[in-house]
């Protein structure tokens, strides 16, 4: 009886170490392979993101609070610093293959710095760039493929102005140069500024110059690639001397206030707010400054491009936001097309706008914005829905001059004609042009 009790007993203890070892192995055979799998596939995918630390976040953050909601994918962001040291921070990690999985840069002549080819992924077949605009998928291509979406909406070079100061004198919007300085010779016999120089702040120069980039190009479509190539200048091209022409003549016929060397950029933002100063040619950004210390002015300014000699041939020179750009050699290329196609949509674009207030159109198709956008903004949207615009020179050229804004200075003040400052601006991107190995030079 003892004896079979035993046996019994012995029986049930291996039985039950069998069950054990069986359950265990299964377990850990489990683990290692179909529950090890259930285990990933909750866990959360992260996104990493590298963007320089002046970029205003609280648009992008938006997106990315709501993208995580809608997905298991968390974008983690780290900063750098912006400038000529951010530009060396990025060079270095995609050198060294420490890059995060997204990098935000800019667009245009400085993407092509860093070897798009090479280091990202072309996103030329995605469905979601169809929506991109032409203009843009140009700013961020190399070689017919197409590397990056806009991360914020563009910005316009050419003329803000004070309605009230033309509703007061009787003013309409021009269509051609003529009109505007004929409008010129009105406001200043009015007493007032008729444009407001702030060449104390001596960027602020070029814009004459570059806004006329669309104008250029509707004489002379394929200068952006000639000039490139070393095959069309500045000085012996009429439509580009003209922009150097039209700088030299608002100053010649006293158009700007006297103190313009003297007087700065946010100075030049009260003129126009307050309405001391008629216009002011500048790139809309400037409309965020305005809306920051002058926010109960902002019906009063409004928008148009620098007008041509022809008045059927306006057009607007659009500044390409910069880019947010897919590392080559991420391991969740997936997961950030998947933000992407979310960041361009409608609703990222609502989410985004929800927290900042564009300073012009977005470069998507397609896209409506909200109806409380400045009325400066309101007044680029024809020129984007008929597809009257172009990139600035320096999104179509690696070529920029680095004294550009001294020569313009020159030429806005008197100092030296137009011709002149032509040609010192085309010896100026010589040197540029030769340093970067651009054939033709």
């Amino acid at each position: 009886m003892i004896q079979n009790k035993r046996k019994k007993m012995v029986s049930l203890l291996l039985s039950s170490a069998l069950m054990a070892g069986i359950l265990a192995g299964c377990s850990s055979k489990e683990e290692a392979t179909s529950g090890g799998a259930k285990n990933n596939s909750k866990e959360t995918e992260k996104v990493t993101f590298l963007i320089d630390n002046q970029t205003q976040l609280d648009g992008i953050n938006a997106i990315i609070g709501e993208f995580e909601k809608k997905n298991n994918i968390k974008v983690e962001i780290e900063t750098r610093p912006g400038g000529s040291e951010g530009d060396n921070i990025i060079k270095t990690r995609l050198a060294t293959g420490d890059m995060t999985d997204l990098v935000w840069n800019n667009s245009g002549s400085q993407l092509q710095a860093l070897n798009p080819e090479e280091n990202f992924v072309d996103l030329s077949k995605e469905p979601f760039m169809a929506n991109i605009m032409d203009d843009y998928q140009k700013a961020v291509s190399s070689n017919g493929k197409v590397f990056g979406i806009p991360g914020t909406p563009t910005n316009a070079g050419g003329w803000l102005y004070n309605k009230k100061v033309y509703a007061e004198l009787g003013l309409s919007v021009p269509k051609t140069w003529d009109e505007l300085m004929a409008n010129n010779e009105k406001i200043k016999k009015a007493g007032k500024t008729a444009v407001i120089g702030t060449y104390k702040d001596t960027w602020t120069s070029q814009v004459i110059y570059l806004a006329d980039n669309y104008n250029v190009l509707a004489e002379n479509p394929n200068f952006a690639e000639d000039f490139t190539a070393n095959k069309a200048k500045n000085a012996t091209t009429p439509a580009a001397l003209r922009s150097f022409e039209k700088l030299a003549e608002v100053h010649k016929k006293g158009y700007l206030n006297k103190d313009f060397l003297a007087t700065g950029y946010d100075a030049g933002l009260k003129m126009l707010a307050d309405g001391t100063g008629a216009h002011y040619p500048m790139i809309t950004f400037a409309l965020a400054n305005l809306a920051t210390t002058y926010p109960d002015k902002m019906q009063d300014i409004g928008f148009f491009p620098q007008p041509s000699d022809s008045a059927d041939k306006n057009g607007l020179t659009v500044w390409m936001p910069a880019g947010i750009f897919i590392n080559k050699n991420s391991e969740h290329i997936d997961a950030a097309k998947k933000f992407f196609e979310f960041y361009v949509s409608q609703e990222g674009i609502d989410l985004y706008t929800s927290k900042i207030k564009p300073t012009g159109p977005v470069a998507i198709k397609g896209i409506k914005l909200s109806d409380d956008v400045y009325p400066a903004v309101k007044d680029m949207l024809p020129y984007f829905e008929s597809g009257k615009t172009a990139p600035a020179l320096e999104f179509l050229s690696p070529v920029k001059g680095p004294n550009l804004e001294q020569i313009t200075t020159q030429v806005g003040s008197g100092i030296s004609s137009a011709l002149d400052g032509a040609k010192l601006y085309d010896k100026d991107v010589e040197k540029q042009a030769k340093q970067l190995g651009l054939k033709g030079w």
